[in-house]
């Protein structure tokens, strides 16, 4: 399964009431350390498929999630399980270290 773009007003059906963890990238088009992790989170979400879904907020066109999030540097993000955030990470990472946040955060 690809990344699936979401917006405030999907947030929560796409989010909150996933039945599988969520891993929510807050990105903006004009951001490059947002667009070098964009492959990474790609090749996670054909590699999680089924286990965890992978979600994309543009900031921009939806700044009304990232504000209650408290969101305030970007590429930000956050993994939700049963509805809630248990844990974020801000900027820029390897595939490996994206990989190894989701693994020790889904357990």
């Amino acid at each position: 399964m690809a990344t699936v773009a979401v917006t405030d007003a999907t947030f929560d059906a796409e989010v909150r009431n996933s039945d599988i963890p969520v891993v929510v990238d807050f990105w903006a088009e004009w951001c490059g350390p947002c667009k070098q992790i964009g492959p990474a989170l790609e090749e996670l979400a054909a590699q999680y498929d089924g286990k965890v879904k992978i979600a994309k907020v543009d900031v921009d066109s939806n700044p009304d999630t990232a504000a209650q999030l408290g969101i305030r540097g970007i590429p930000a993000l956050f993994l939700f399980k049963g509805g809630e955030p248990v844990s974020n990470k801000t900027g820029a990472a390897p595939k490996a270290a994206l990989q190894s946040w989701i693994e020790e955060n889904i357990g």
